[in-house]
């Protein structure tokens, strides 16, 4: 198996410029053909931004719904009360009720997404070292603390995801699968882009976007010719 690998993998390096800036059409037919894995694997987009996401000015999160989803199920915790279980569940909540809350606190985490009511945040404050490294706590700027909880959980269900710059000024992301058509991958990426640029923070001097790379969940990255697509 493992001779197998590796040979794939020089396949894969083979077929790389690290050198070269690759157009979008060029990066999606090109990361189409590095995709060996049995799995439809996931399409991340890694991009740097040239700010110190440490200071509090420089803050880039926010959300963004992509129009062809990323292809895989969210899985959503709806930590409300009990006049409003049955809307979360009927949104498609994975997992519904406060019960939650000890279970996080015994170690459960299998989660991508927590969704919450203004009058369960009280509650949450002893999680705040369990779910802020892991960028799961309800936030309202991110609309994953709201009254409607039904309407956001749809939402995340439909292709909403949250974006935030990591320590390093770096935003992760996945945009799709490698079974999407380039158009899907094209749109969605686009789409997500936009949103980030959106985000700029006013504090934010200099070049915004350093650089924007594309990877599937096995392969090296390749870097995008941002200039050629970038807003001006």
């Amino acid at each position: 198996m493992s001779k197998k690998l590796t040979k794939n993998r020089k396949i894969i390096l083979g077929k790389i410029d690290k050198n070269n800036k690759y157009s979008l059409e060029e990066a999606f037919t090109l990361i189409k053909k590095i995709s060996f894995s049995k799995f439809d694997e996931s399409i991340d987009i890694s991009i740097r931004l040239g700010l110190d996401s440490r200071l509090s000015n420089q803050i880039v999160r926010g959300t963004v719904l992509l129009p062809h989803g990323i292809g895989k199920n969210i899985c959503v915790l709806a930590l409300v009360t009990k006049d409003k279980e049955l809307e979360s569940k009927e949104a498609g909540a994975d997992y519904v009720g406060l019960e939650y809350i000890e279970k996080i606190k015994s170690g459960w985490i299998d989660i991508d997404v927590i969704v919450a009511i203004p009058s369960v945040m009280n509650q949450l404050g002893t999680l705040g070292k369990i779910l802020g490294p892991r960028g799961l706590m309800p936030n309202p700027k991110l609309d994953t603390v709201s009254t409607n909880p039904g309407k956001s959980i749809k939402e995340i269900k439909s292709g909403k995801i949250i974006f935030k710059a990591d320590r390093y000024g770096i935003i992760h992301s996945s945009i799709g699968r490698v079974s999407f058509s380039t158009k899907y991958l094209l749109n969605n990426l686009k789409i997500f882009i936009n949103e980030v640029i959106r985000s700029k923070p006013s504090s934010s001097k200099g070049f915004y976007i350093k650089k924007i790379y594309l990877s599937t969940t096995m392969s090296p990255s390749i870097l995008l010719d941002s200039k050629s697509f970038l807003k001006k």
